[in-house]
C-alpha cells in the first residue's frame, strides 16, 4: 500500500532520536504561518470570497441521524448525544430561575445586614440591584459577606458588587453554556425582550438542563418522583418536563409552564380549586394516540405561591359508562306462545 507521503518521504532510521525545534526555528515557523493565514485572508477578501464557502452545511438533524446511524458509538452513548442535541436547543428563559423567586441585594445595605439575609438562604450568588429588579447592576458572592472579617460594618453591598453577564432569554442553552464558560461567568441575568429582567441562570442550570440533575453533598435526599397518572406536580415544570412527568402534552402558546398554561386556560388569575379540562392532542397524522384517554386530563390548582400556581394535580377523566337496560325476563303465560282460539 502505497504512504500518505509519497515515494518521496523521507524516513528517520529506527532508534534515532527526534530532534526538537529550536525556538528560532518555532518563532520562524510561527511567522510564516501567520504570514500565509494573512495572505490567504487577503485574497479572499479581494475575490469577495469567504474561506469557509466550500465547507457543507449540516443541520441538526441530520447530525442526530448521523449520530443514530453510527455503528461505532454503543446505544448508550447514542442515546447522551441526543438527548444533549435536544436539550442544548432549549431556550435560556425555559431553564432560568424567574424574578419572582430570586433573592435581590440592595447596592445600599451594608454588609451586616447582608448577611442576615443571606444566612437564611440557600443560593450562592446575589444579584445587585440599585433601585427596581430592572436595574441589577452586578452580583456579590456569599464569601464576600461572610468570609470577610477585615470589612468594616458599615460596607455596602455596592462597594463589593463584581460584574455580571446578561443573556436573552431568547438564547439556547447550548450556545449560553459555552459563552459563559468560554468568558468564566458562573452566572447570568437574563434580560426579556422588553430589557427588564426575565430572571437568572447559572452554569448549573444549563448543565443539568443537558445531563439531568445534579445532587451534591449538601443536598437532601430527592425525593421519588414517580411518573404516570394520578400526580402531583409543581406548578414551575416547563411544558418538556411536565409532559415526560406526567405523559401529557400541554399545547404550546405565550407560557413556559405548567402554571402559565392553567393561566391562559381561565383567563383570569388562577385560585385554589380551578380546574382546567386538557383534550387529547393530536397526533403529527392528525389522529388521535390510541394510548390517550377518551376523555382526556383534568388539571386542578391545589396551592398557589403569591398569584402563581405552585401545586397541580393531573388525572385522567373517565367517562360514564353507557347505561344497560336491563329487560326483565317474560312471566310464563307472556312467553306461551299464542294457539287458535
Amino acid at each position: 500500500m502505497r504512504e500518505a507521503g509519497g515515494p518521496w518521504l523521507r524516513r528517520r532510521p529506527a532508534g534515532r532520536a527526534r530532534r526538537e525545534p529550536r525556538p528560532l526555528a518555532r518563532a520562524v515557523a510561527r511567522l510564516v504561518v501567520r504570514a500565509a493565514d494573512g495572505a490567504t485572508r487577503l485574497v479572499t477578501d479581494l475575490l469577495g470570497a469567504s474561506p469557509a464557502a466550500g465547507r457543507e452545511r449540516i443541520s441538526e438533524a441530520e447530525l442526530r441521524d448521523l449520530v443514530a446511524a453510527n455503528t461505532v458509538l454503543d446505544a448508550d452513548e447514542r442515546r447522551i448525544i441526543d438527548e444533549v442535541l435536544v436539550a442544548g436547543a432549549s431556550l435560556v428563559r425555559e431553564v432560568m430561575m424567574p424574578r419572582t423567586e430570586v433573592v435581590f441585594l440592595s447596592v445600599a445595605m451594608t454588609v451586616v445586614e447582608a448577611e442576615r439575609l443571606v444566612r437564611a438562604e440557600t443560593h450562592r450568588r446575589y444579584p445587585v440591584v440599585d433601585g427596581t429588579h430592572d436595574d441589577v447592576v452586578g452580583f456579590v458572592h456569599l464569601r464576600d459577606v461572610l468570609l470577610r472579617p477585615d470589612l468594616d460594618p458599615g460596607t455596602t453591598v455596592g462597594e463589593l458588587t463584581r460584574e455580571v453577564k446578561r443573556l436573552p432569554g431568547s438564547k439556547r442553552v447550548l450556545a449560553a453554556l459555552t459563552e459563559m464558560r468560554r468568558e468564566g461567568h458562573h452566572l447570568a441575568v437574563v434580560v426579556d425582550e422588553y430589557g427588564g429582567t426575565a430572571g437568572i441562570v447559572t452554569c448549573e442550570d444549563l448543565i443539568e438542563e443537558l445531563v439531568g440533575e445534579i445532587h451534591d453533598e449538601h443536598d437532601g435526599d430527592p425525593e421519588p418522583e414517580p411518573a404516570g397518572l394520578p400526580a402531583v406536580v409543581d406548578g414551575r415544570l416547563n411544558l418538556a418536563d411536565f409532559a415526560e412527568r406526567t405523559g401529557v402534552r400541554l399545547a404550546a402558546g405565550p407560557y413556559e409552564t405548567a402554571s402559565g398554561y392553567v393561566m391562559a386556560a381561565l383567563g383570569r388569575l388562577p385560585a385554589v380549586g380551578d380546574e382546567v379540562p386538557v383534550a387529547p392532542a393530536a397526533a403529527d397524522g392528525g389522529d388521535r394516540d390510541p394510548d390517550d384517554p377518551p376523555g382526556g386530563w383534568l388539571l386542578r390548582v391545589l396551592a398557589l405561591e403569591g398569584r402563581r400556581v405552585s401545586r397541580l394535580s393531573v388525572a385522567a377523566v373517565r367517562l360514564p359508562e353507557p347505561r344497560r337496560e336491563v329487560t326483565a325476563p317474560l312471566s310464563a303465560a307472556e312467553s306461551r306462545p299464542a294457539g287458535p282460539s
